[in-house]
């Protein structure tokens, strides 16, 4: 039973788990880089990963499991989006600009990037913290930090609580999903659901409110 939901969830028996050993060997490594890819390329629930890390580390006898689940998560977090920030830095600064700009702007429609260069205006570091919390509201913030030519060093130190922030909310979910169930792939399947729910509701409440 791996951290990975798909793995996790195929391991529907605790009997055919492998030790703890082999689940922090592997999970560790896995939930880094799938959250590292995952704020470079926004199309892994990364979400759903932590919470579901953490839905497994709940059932753990490691007085620690959970502790370093955040601390996995937050720091991947951390360092996809330093990247991502720094090369779209990059491309705002070529003439021709970058395949990994154009991704940014891509899912930040030229209304949700105003909405960001407002709120960023009047709040700065703030909106930069809350970004990461609101689905999809990531990257109409980071493009508004590249387009107001915010260094990286500025955007990381507003982007460093937006991380721990985002990692400690999606354990609580995991930890409440794991406190419910006896067995951890039960608490993942909630863990998910919740996850995903939250994902989809922002995007209905825009398109009713339209």
């Amino acid at each position: 039973m791996s951290w990975p939901a798909a793995v996790v969830l195929a391991a529907a028996s605790t009997s055919t788990a492998p030790p703890e050993s082999t689940q922090r060997a592997l999970g560790y490594p896995s939930l880094f880089l799938l959250v590292l890819i995952g704020a470079l390329v926004p199309v892994v629930p990364t979400g759903a990963l932590v919470s579901s890390a953490a839905v497994v580390a709940f059932h753990q006898t490691e007085p620690f499991s959970l502790a370093l689940v955040f601390v996995t998560a937050s720091l991947a977090a951390f360092l996809g989006d330093a990247t991502l920030y720094w090369l779209g830095r990059r491309g705002m600064r070529s003439r021709n600009g970058s395949r990994w700009l154009e991704a940014i702007r891509a899912r930040a429609p030229e209304e949700r990037l105003a909405q960001a260069q407002t709120k960023l205006a009047d709040h700065g570091v703030t909106v930069l913290v809350l970004s990461r919390l609101v689905p999809a509201g990531r990257l109409p913030v980071m493009l508004a930090c590249l387009v107001a030519d915010w260094p990286l060093r500025r955007f990381s130190r507003g982007n460093l609580p937006a991380c721990l922030a985002w990692a400690l909310t999606y354990q609580v979910i995991g930890i409440l999903g794991g406190s419910l169930f006896a067995e951890p792939w039960e608490g993942v399947v909630a863990a998910v659901g919740l996850t995903l729910l939250i994902s989809v509701v922002p995007g209905l409440v825009r398109r009713v409110s339209r």
